[in-house]
């Protein structure tokens, strides 16, 4: 299975009143494994950062200016994702911000959600963890993902946060598959258990042990009145 861990960073909250985005970051899983492929380009969005995004992400409207321009990047980005399982943290903002890109080239490319599934991780934390903070941060510390070098947001480190903080959630599923893929140590771990029950050392009692279990069923049979059943079941 082919994975993407996907982040966005924007220059604001809402698409629809002309927010952009900024930096796209991409952490490729395969098999549940880290391949070494990632994504991450910024962007020159057109338009001023607001405040609130320029404080929580650092990218200020001057390091942005002499950046590409999303069209210039949208083909390698689709063919990056295309055909995969995008893993996103609040799926619905990343997406909305990406489809709107897409939809200001024209909209021949389409939607990200007709090249991919995706699998968002809010909701799984939501479900799991339900009445408690599911924000990355959060997740990271119930998960003991290491985030101490987080000092602004970023979508290339929020991508590989987001990586850690998937594999520990779902970890474990990866097991049964690797069981099946093994059948024949499994046979033979099963035939080895059966010779190893199978091969039983029996230890003889020694005459005074055995005298001295004889004179203790005489004595419950006195106590007993003649009732001891082990004398009975053995007469």
């Amino acid at each position: 299975m082919r994975q993407i861990v996907l982040d966005t960073e924007t220059t604001g909250l809402d698409p629809a009143r002309g927010h952009r985005v900024v930096e796209i970051g991409c952490v490729e899983l395969v098999e549940r494994r880290r391949s070494g492929r990632e994504f991450q380009r910024y962007l020159n969005p057109e338009r001023s950062m607001d405040l609130g995004a320029l404080e929580v992400t650092g990218l200020s409207d001057d390091f942005l200016r002499d950046k590409p321009l999303f069209r210039a990047v949208a083909h390698e980005f689709l063919e990056f994702i295309d055909g995969a399982e995008l893993i996103i943290h609040n799926a619905a903002f990343d997406l909305g911000f990406l489809n709107a890109e897409l939809a200001l080239l024209g909209g021949s490319l389409g939607r990200i959600q007709d090249r991919c599934t995706v699998l968002d991780t809010l909701a799984m934390a939501r479900e799991r963890y339900p009445g408690q903070k599911n924000s990355l941060d959060a997740l990271c510390r119930r998960l003991q993902v290491d985030s101490s070098h987080r000092r602004v947001h970023g979508a290339l480190l929020d991508a590989n946060l987001l990586s850690d903080v998937y594999l520990a959630m779902t970890a474990g599923q990866g097991d049964l598959s690797l069981a099946m893929a093994e059948p024949a140590m499994v046979r033979q771990q099963d035939v080895s258990l059966h010779r190893s029950v199978a091969t039983v050392r029996v230890v003889r009692a020694a005459a005074e042990d055995e005298a001295a279990h004889a004179a203790r069923l005489q004595a419950v049979q006195k106590a007993s009145k003649g009732q001891c059943l082990w004398l009975a079941e053995s007469g």
